[in-house]
């Protein structure tokens, strides 16, 4: 029989809500089915929501010590590396990500938890300097319910990059993971409770944006909302909570420059710009998805990328050296193959890949090449378009200002990457790129301990840091008169 996975809410088991079909969890490597999972809809996320503003009104959560909370985030994370092969197995299946990227995934995310945990334990509030025979200080306050929704490319570290934070802060949270990769979420969830998380403080609700996200977004209850994803689902977010003038992180879409200069070290840059784009099958939201190239080395880059890109081994996730699985649907994978169809017609050339791979054990799945365009200027749809998938967009570029003016020719502004051995170069063009974040001289180093976002409609607010927590609370002025 097929495996039916629950609902986690108020600490307990929940049954799908009666006229909502079952998630049904499908592989995409292979095609094949693999559990259904209950889904909520308006009446489940009342109830979760209401849950939630239970647990933190009766104050087990919010009056427990710093290090009690710490604790309690250390047991979350000892627990998901305990259980690390069964995380990283629960990805692999609902997203195709290839078996080595699941498994760092995993520490990473127990790492996020154990990093929030000694946040917690540390972070202190603050005496002000006063301007008067008073004392000063600023507290900082939980705001209650956070509505949590993460997108399915890297539900383990984003799922934990919004509870961990949001429980240090004192918050109770309700997640809504992605229809296409639940199973996560709800693992955690359960990790959460042995490891000794109060019943209530994070309920966890598969479902639908339609049927799950729109009524946890507008329930008057949740005070605050966290969410990665796309531009466009991130805007209705932002309408709704302007109506309810409450706060919203919003990590949203790239199309992230990465440049090579041509006094680079070649072989290096290249390397990383075929992982900054093919990594994952693409399927990241600070994907190195345009490169500039200085006009001198253009072909020469070219010429080596190409190399890698038809080099690059597409296979099954747990097959052994795969570097790339599948894309994470079917249905994404044919909008990726879309997008590639429509450049091509529009007179862009297709340097590598453009094609689903001709190998038979891969026939079922929803694989697709890596893929290199070139001969298209940065206003060519293509290169303008978040495809999300594993195509690189090749421009060249004359000079340091000519590349500016086409790096921040975006919508978008979340990451970029500079190649040169100038430094002085690499800081003048850092400051002058409008993105959230700058690598110098490597890609995708990514760090907990440091704040990430975008700029434009890459997003609002910065999730990670030290801040990462006080992004979930809220400020108090508090005064002790010494008259």
């Amino acid at each position: 029989m097929l495996e039916h996975k629950p609902m986690l809410i108020a600490g307990k088991d929940a049954p799908g809500e009666d006229g909502i079909a079952p998630l049904v969890s499908v592989n995409p490597a292979t095609g094949a089915t693999n559990h259904e999972v209950a889904a909520a809809g308006p009446r489940a996320v009342d109830e979760a929501v209401r849950s939630a503003a239970q647990a933190c009104k009766a104050g087990a959560w919010t009056q427990m010590l710093p290090m009690q909370r710490a604790r309690i985030l250390f047991g979350i994370a000892d627990r998901m590396e305990r259980d690390g092969d069964h995380l990283a197995r629960l990805q692999m299946l609902e997203n195709g990500k290839v078996w080595s990227e699941c498994v760092k995934q995993v520490k990473s995310a127990a790492a996020t938890f154990r990093y929030y945990g000694a946040v917690c334990e540390t972070t202190g509030s603050e005496v002000t300097p006063a301007r008067g025979n008073y004392l000063s200080m600023t507290a900082y306050e939980p705001y209650g319910v956070v509505a949590a929704i993460t997108p399915w490319n890297s539900p383990l570290t984003m799922e934990a990059q919004k509870i961990a934070p949001a429980l240090a802060a004192g918050n109770a949270v309700v997640l809504k993971p992605s229809e296409v990769t639940p199973s996560t979420g709800l693992a955690v969830g359960r990790i959460a409770l042995e490891a000794g998380l109060p019943p209530g403080l994070l309920n966890v609700l598969p479902g639908t944006g339609h049927d799950v996200g729109a009524a946890l977004v507008a329930h008057p209850l949740v005070r605050m909302v966290s969410f990665t994803g796309g531009t466009e689902s991130g805007r209705r977010i932002a309408e709704v909570a302007a109506r309810k003038l409450m706060p919203v992180a919003l990590e949203l879409g790239g199309k992230s420059p990465h440049i090579v200069f041509a006094d680079a070290d070649i072989d290096a840059a290249v390397a990383a710009v075929a992982d900054g784009i093919f990594e994952g099958s693409g399927q990241s939201c600070v994907a190195g998805s345009r490169l500039f190239v200085q006009r001198s080395v253009h072909d020469a880059v070219v010429r080596k990328l190409v190399e890698r890109a038809r080099s690059l081994r597409v296979d099954l996730p747990d097959a052994a050296g795969a570097e790339m699985g599948p894309l994470a649907t079917f249905a994404h994978r044919d909008k990726v193959e879309r997008m590639v169809a429509d450049a091509r017609t529009a007179g862009a050339q297709i340097l590598a890949g453009g094609a689903r791979p001709g190998a038979a054990a891969l026939a079922r799945g929803a694989y697709y090449l890596p893929t290199v365009i070139g001969g298209i200027d940065n206003r060519a749809a293509i290169a303008q378009q978040e495809i999300f998938g594993p195509v690189l967009c090749v421009l060249p570029f004359d000079d340091e200002e000519d590349l500016i003016a086409q790096a921040n020719d975006s919508a978008f502004g979340l990451a970029s990457g500079v190649w040169t051995a100038d430094y002085q170069r690499a800081w003048r063009v850092a400051r002058a790129l409008e993105a959230g974040t700058v690598w110098i001289n490597t890609y995708k180093q990514l760090s907990i301990s440091t704040p990430f976002g975008g700029f434009k409609e890459s997003g609002i607010g910065r999730e990670k840091g030290a801040s990462g927590m006080r992004l979930y609370q809220q400020p108090k002025g508090i005064y002790f008169g010494m008259a």
